[in-house]
Order: C-alpha cells, then sequence, then structure tokens
C-alpha cells in the first residue's frame, strides 16, 4: 500500500519572532526599534500576515494526507521523504535555500507578504494552496525544472544549489587555489582572488548579475530552465605566480570547472548558506557543474 502524500510546510522565522527571542518582550522590541527610528507596527503586521498564511495553507492540505511543518533553520536536519509536496511560505530566497535538500519532490511557492516579495520563485496566494496541494499529486500537472548547480569534492563531499556556489574564503579574502576545466590533463592555472561563483538562471537577478554586470560579459545569462551555468572570479590577483587568464566561463551539460586547494582551508556554500557549508583543506580538490536534479516547481 502506497502512503499518503505529505505536506511539508517550511517557514522561516519572521523579523517580530526573532526581536521576541533576542529582546524577550512586545516592549523591549518596541524600544529598540524606536530607539532606531522605526516603529514596531509594521514588523507585527508582516508578523501577523506571514502567520495568517501558515495557518491558512494548513488548513487547505487534504484530510486524507500527512503533514509536517520545518523552521529554515532546522532544514540540514529534516528527512524529506519521496512522496512529500514541498510548500514553502515565505520569500523568494527561502525556495532556494530548501532546494539543496530535495530530490525531485514538487515545491509550491506561496508569497506570504504580496507586495514586498518579486514572487520569482514564490508565485501564490494562500488561497490557491488547496488547488496547488492536488495539483502537485495529479500526473501531468504543470511544473518548471529549474536548473541547479552541483559541486562534488574529492572525499565525495556533495552540495547542490539553486542559485549559485560561492567557493573562498569564509571572510572573503584572498584565497590561493588551481583553477582549469575538468577535462584537461593539466592542474589549472594557479590564482589568487575572493573566491569563485558559479550560478545559474534562477540566480541570475542576484549574485550573478552583479558580476556579470560588471565584466561586461559577452554570454548572455541564463533562464532558470537553462542547462547551462555562469562562472566568475571575484577580484584575481595578477603576480610572478599567480595567473589572471581563466576569469569568467560557461558550462553546458558534461562540462566541469575543476578547483584544486592550495590554501590552508576554503568554504564552499550555496545561496548564502554559510551555516551548511563544505569544509576544504590544501591539495584537495572540487568538481563544478550542471546538477543531475532540478527544482521541480509546481505553477
Amino acid at each position: 500500500m502506497s502512503l499518503a502524500p505529505r505536506a511539508v510546510l517550511v517557514h522561516r522565522r519572521t523579523e517580530y519572532e526573532e526581536l521576541l527571542a533576542r529582546h524577550g518582550t512586545h516592549g523591549q522590541a518596541a524600544f529598540f526599534l524606536s530607539s532606531r527610528g522605526r516603529t514596531i507596527d509594521e514588523v507585527v503586521r508582516r508578523h501577523d500576515r506571514t502567520r495568517q498564511a501558515l495557518r491558512e495553507v494548513a488548513a487547505a492540505v487534504p484530510l486524507t494526507w500527512r503533514n509536517s511543518r520545518v523552521e529554515r533553520a532546522d532544514l540540514d536536519r529534516f528527512l524529506f521523504a519521496p512522496e512529500d509536496v514541498v510548500v514553502v511560505v515565505g520569500q523568494d530566497g527561502l525556495v532556494a535555500n530548501t532546494a539543496k535538500y530535495l530530490r525531485g519532490q514538487p515545491v509550491v511557492g506561496i508569497d506570504s507578504d504580496p507586495g514586498r516579495n518579486p514572487g520569482v520563485l514564490v508565485r501564490h496566494r494562500w488561497t490557491d494552496a488547496g488547488a496547488l496541494l492536488r495539483a502537485a499529486t495529479t500526473a501531468g500537472s504543470r511544473t518548471e525544472e529549474l536548473t541547479m548547480v552541483e559541486a562534488v569534492a574529492d572525499d565525495t563531499q556533495r552540495l547542490l544549489a539553486l542559485n549559485e556556489i560561492y567557493l573562498g574564503s569564509s571572510g572573503h579574502q584572498t584565497t590561493r587555489y588551481r583553477l582549469g576545466d575538468d577535462a584537461e590533463e593539466s592542474p589549472g592555472e594557479a590564482q589568487a582572488s575572493s573566491g569563485v561563483l558559479v550560478g545559474t538562471g534562477t540566480g541570475a537577478t542576484g549574485w550573478l548579475r552583479s558580476l556579470w554586470l560588471e565584466r561586461g560579459a559577452h554570454a548572455g545569462l541564463p533562464d532558470p530552465c537553462d542547462r547551462r551555468l555562469l562562472w566568475f572570479v571575484r577580484e584575481a590577483w595578477p603576480s610572478p605566480t599567480t595567473g589572471t587568464t581563466k576569469v569568467a566561463g560557461e558550462l553546458e551539460p558534461g562540462q566541469g570547472l575543476r578547483l584544486t586547494v592550495e590554501s590552508d582551508r576554503i568554504v564552499v556554500f550555496g545561496d548564502g548558506m554559510e551555516s551548511d557549508a563544505l569544509q576544504l583543506t590544501w591539495g584537495q580538490s572540487i568538481r563544478l557543474g550542471i546538477a543531475d536534479t532540478s527544482l521541480h516547481l509546481v505553477t
């Protein structure tokens, strides 16, 4: 007997909840904000809208389904199952934070605060949650398969990201490494820079785009569903022992970018989640390319 679908509601603490955790009471939080020229009223209104969205989405889960809830800080400890339907209630970035832990489960993005979020990934209102949940489990339902980027280290550590993967110093200071095409037999070019960024079409509205604009890159930015990645080296430093000939490029299916560490330590993290990063040391190598899995976003 197959299991009934499980709706997994993903959310994150609101600014109001973070203020209460820090200051203890509503009054203390209000005083803190007022001392900085802000009022707590709008913070509370946004908190109430988010709580209402979570209640409405939870109420829309079919009675025959199972359900669960996970907060953003606990994503790396939560076990997603193949039969899950993941409902992200919040901001666009929360979808990206969730994507790296999934393996093809359908994702429904619910905008908890319409008008404040761009709505690139959280495209729906909570009033549509019931219909979207049913559609997610129906054969032939409309989904977009968003390309993801993958990093695989020589010790089998693996990292997925929806927007981009950063490799470099945790403090964004100069780090040393060798960079080259994964198909080349040479060890690659020795470089010193503030890191390497490899991004997707979904990430082309953020960090990746800023580097693309700065370089005046000839390659066009990919669309979210394009099977193509762009990569850039940040602030490469030329010296007698380091070069700057490999500072940008693109990756097609089957192609890979290889980085070999020549520093004491570098970190590798995706979509800004530095708390869940890979740690690499001198001599280790890592390959970056298009991931086999993609984000199945219900449209």
